[in-house]
C-alpha cells in the first residue's frame, strides 16, 4: 500500500483543511469532517495537496500508510462532492418510505421496521423501492447500507424468490406404485 500512500491528494478550490497536531480537519460544502491520524503519521498541506507522510519503513508502516492517505483522500472528496449509495429492495409488497431521520421499510413481517438514520446521512425514496444513501463520510455511509441490508436475510430471500419463480412440482413417489 506505499506507492497508494506516495500519491499525493488535490484539494478542490471549495474545500479547506488544515492539520492541528495528530489530527486532520476538512471543510467544504457537504459538510465538515475530522480523522486522528495513527501514531507517527504526519500530514503536509502545500500548494493545494496533502501528502501523508510516514515515520519508518517496516511493513506495518507500509501498509498503514496507505490507509491512511486513503482515509483521508475519502474525507476530502465527501466533503467536496459527497458519496451516494443506491438500494433496490426486491420482493412483493416491499416497501420503503424516508421521513426525516428515519426510514420505514416493510419487508414481509408483521410490523414494519423503523430505521433511525445516524446524523450525517440523509435518504431519499424513489418509487417506494429505491433508497439512495447520501453523506459526506463514506464510513458512516457504508455501516448505515450494512446495518440496513441485514434486516432481512439473504437465505430468505432467495427462498422467496426461488417460490415465486419455480412453479409447484408435484412429488411421485415409489410407495405410491405397487406390483
Amino acid at each position: 500500500m506505499s506507492r497508494i500512500g506516495r500519491l499525493p491528494i488535490h484539494l478542490d478550490k471549495a474545500v479547506k483543511a488544515s492539520v492541528a497536531g495528530d489530527t486532520v480537519k476538512a471543510e467544504g460544502p457537504k459538510g465538515k469532517l475530522e480523522l486522528k491520524l495513527h501514531p507517527g503519521f504526519t500530514v503536509e498541506i502545500t500548494d493545494g495537496q496533502i501528502v501523508v507522510k510516514r515515520p519508518g519503513d517496516t511493513h506495518k508502516e507500509r501498509s498503514i500508510h496507505g490507509l491512511m492517505r486513503k482515509l483521508v483522500a475519502n474525507m476530502i472528496e465527501g466533503v467536496g462532492k459527497g458519496f451516494t449509495r443506491v438500494l433496490e429492495i426486491n420482493g412483493v409488497g416491499y416497501r420503503a418510505e424516508a421521513k426525516a431521520q428515519q426510514v420505514n421499510l416493510t419487508l414481509g413481517y408483521s410490523h414494519p421496521i423503523v430505521y433511525q438514520l445516524p446524523p450525517g446521512v440523509t435518504a431519499k425514496v424513489e418509487r417506494q423501492v429505491i433508497i439512495t444513501l447520501e453523506s459526506a463520510d463514506r464510513q458512516l455511509r457504508n455501516r448505515t447500507r450494512a446495518r440496513e441490508s441485514s434486516t432481512r436475510t439473504k437465505r430468505f430471500a432467495a427462498k422467496q424468490a426461488k417460490r415465486q419463480r419455480a412453479p409447484r412440482r408435484h412429488r411421485i413417489g415409489t410407495d405410491r406404485i405397487r406390483s
